[in-house]
């Protein structure tokens, strides 16, 4: 189930066909009002939402949406093409920002991407694991999707969750922007790497501190810590 939160009833018609032609079921809004009381009865498998609405602000209907289940992906959907527009939707968790005017069919190409990266596991997992450094620790419950830094919960988004465990199951490995991209986001488009930069900005600042994180400039990143047996 997909929600459509659009106050354009020509635009929210389009996403809709193309939508149920890839055979999503599609709930659409025409703006803020019921979106969030809905979520107790209905649970989506992701959000697209325009930034301006006529009764309300997407951003803040993001915030909203995370707050009651921070585990729902949300997609902007906006004329608004600033940069600074695109940085603050990747820093509230969205994990990606759509352009109007647009292709439809690109469109629902990028929700089954966001599907594939939030909802399919990538490789062996183990059901968790712990890590040190620097006297800090990191758990990493793979059944759970939960992080515990210093014993004390963490809150990430869908995406920070995959690159976080993308990274640390493929450590010490040195992993390139590229297989990033391919593997975490699905996709390779036009701004990725602000996109990428955006999203290892958030995770590395929910993790505090400690660099588990370490970039190299140009290339890719790493996960850095000592793996424990637990």
């Amino acid at each position: 189930m997909i929600y459509v939160v659009e106050d354009n009833s020509s635009i929210r018609q389009i996403i809709k066909v193309y939508l149920e032609l890839a055979d999503f079921q599609v709930v659409e809004f025409e703006g803020v009002k019921g979106v969030v009381e809905s979520l107790a009865f209905k649970h989506p498998r992701l959000c697209i939402l325009d930034v301006m609405l006529g009764d309300g602000n997407g951003f803040e209907l993001a915030k909203q949406i995370h707050q009651h289940d921070p585990s729902i992906p949300f997609l902007f959907l906006t004329a608004r093409e600033s940069e600074s527009d695109r940085i603050t939707g990747l820093e509230l968790g969205g994990e990606d920002y759509v352009i109007k005017p647009f292709s439809a069919k690109e469109l629902v190409l990028r929700v089954q991407a966001i599907l594939r990266r939030v909802e399919q596991p990538h490789g062996e997992k183990q059901s968790s694991s712990m890590w040190e450094k620097d006297g800090h620790t990191l758990v990493l419950d793979e059944q759970k999707h939960e992080v515990l830094v210093d014993r004390l919960p963490v809150s990430l988004t869908a995406l920070e969750w995959k690159l976080l465990s993308y990274l640390a199951l493929n450590a010490p490995v040195l992993i390139k922007r590229e297989r990033l991209l391919g593997q975490c986001l699905g996709y390779t488009h036009d701004g990725s790497d602000r996109t990428i930069n955006t999203h290892m900005k958030n995770l590395r600042a929910k993790l505090g501190s400690v660099e588990w994180i370490q970039t190299v400039r140009g290339f890719g990143y790493a996960f850095s810590g000592t793996k424990k047996e637990r």
